[in-house]
């Protein structure tokens, strides 16, 4: 499967390898291993609660995965997020891309991973010392999906690549 929303952690090396598995054109993987951090805007952070809505979440992402793929001249994509109680160093996601060339890997791995941030949706509340806290979107992340031609709602602008 190409998505996966869990509750359990995931092995890189294993998730890689079977994205691998039987196609002798893969020349490049390039991944993304995002974790939770211990601090964010100046607070501690001991721990992150992440929610979804089953089914929709899968659907923004496999549609996110499409578009990747009319973009960039990739083989194979693997996406997992994880959902639940997270505590600092956890794993939250993993983005993994697979093509003939380096290139097109990074530029689709970080679409993937810019997308994630700003379209899938997810909702993220962090425990910090001053109690519970919904984490918002950054502009930074906004900006970043600007460059790829897309607006923060996810309205092709223009083709960036």
């Amino acid at each position: 499967m190409t998505v996966s929303i869990q509750t359990v952690d995931f092995d890189l090396s294993t998730e890689i390898a079977a994205l691998r598995a039987g196609d002798p054109g893969v020349g490049a993987v390039a991944s993304f291993v995002g974790c939770v951090r211990d601090r964010n805007e100046g607070s501690g952070v001991s721990a992150m609660e992440l929610e979804h809505y089953p089914g929709m979440t899968e659907k923004s992402i496999e549609a996110m995965i499409d578009a990747a793929r009319q973009r960039f001249d990739i083989r194979g994509v693997r996406v997992i997020h994880r959902v639940g109680l997270l505590k600092p160093q956890d794993q939250i996601v993993l983005v993994a891309v697979t093509s003939a060339h380096r290139g097109m890997a990074f530029q689709a791995c970080e679409f993937l991973m810019d997308y994630l941030k700003t379209q899938a949706p997810f909702w993220k509340k962090e425990t910090t010392p001053d109690g519970a806290r919904w984490v918002d979107a950054r502009v930074s992340d906004e900006q970043a999906m600007a460059r790829w031609g897309l607006s923060p709602a996810g309205a092709v602008l223009e083709r960036a690549v």
